[in-house]
């Protein structure tokens, strides 16, 4: 138990770290962040359970106004924004992130490629468009064309979480959570 509740607060404040990667924005308000790729780890290190309660307590530091998001915002007024839709998508990207890593019958860094590019970009961009679509009253076939700005780093991201979950794997197997030695 203590364990996880440390390793929960570490990989939150991963993610906070991650936010002082400069940013590069892109049209339509979502800049490209390295907070993604914090939010995959998450999940492909700390599993499903463990990894979303990580991301919703950093969500929570950031809606009692920490400025952890990248750019140092932080707030209620940013989940009021065009990124709501990625803010609210991230416990959700880190479960299935998680979950797919747990359960794929793959080695550890494909499993954990798999589900950071299934929670990492799949579920987050769906969740992303339809946050940015409404906040910016656009379709959701407009919104797509500016998703295709993000893919390439992320897919950047994701070859780098199954890279980085593989190392902590083969470096300190008992600290992966996701799968246990």
């Amino acid at each position: 138990m203590e364990r996880s509740v440390t390793h929960v607060a570490l990989f939150a404040a991963l993610v906070a770290v991650l936010g002082l990667v400069p940013q590069i924005a892109l049209p339509g308000g979502v800049p490209v962040t390295a907070q993604s790729l914090g939010i995959m780890l998450c999940g492909t290190v700390l599993g499903a359970r463990r990894g979303a309660l990580a991301v919703g307590l950093f969500l929570l530091l950031v809606a009692l106004g920490l400025p952890i998001l990248t750019g140092g915002r932080g707030g209620l007024g940013v989940f009021a924004g065009p990124s709501v839709g990625f803010l609210l998508g991230f416990p959700v990207a880190a479960f299935v992130a998680g979950l797919v890593t747990e359960r794929a019958a793959l080695p550890i860094g494909w499993a954990a490629a798999a589900g950071a590019f299934l929670g990492g970009i799949v579920v987050l961009y769906v969740l992303g468009a339809a946050g940015w679509a409404l906040m910016l009253g656009k379709s959701m076939a407009e919104v797509q064309v500016f998703l295709l700005g993000f893919l390439p780093g992320d897919l950047i991201k994701v070859a780098l979480a199954g890279l980085i979950t593989r190392s902590v794997a083969r470096m300190r197997p008992g600290s992966l959570l996701s799968r246990p030695a």
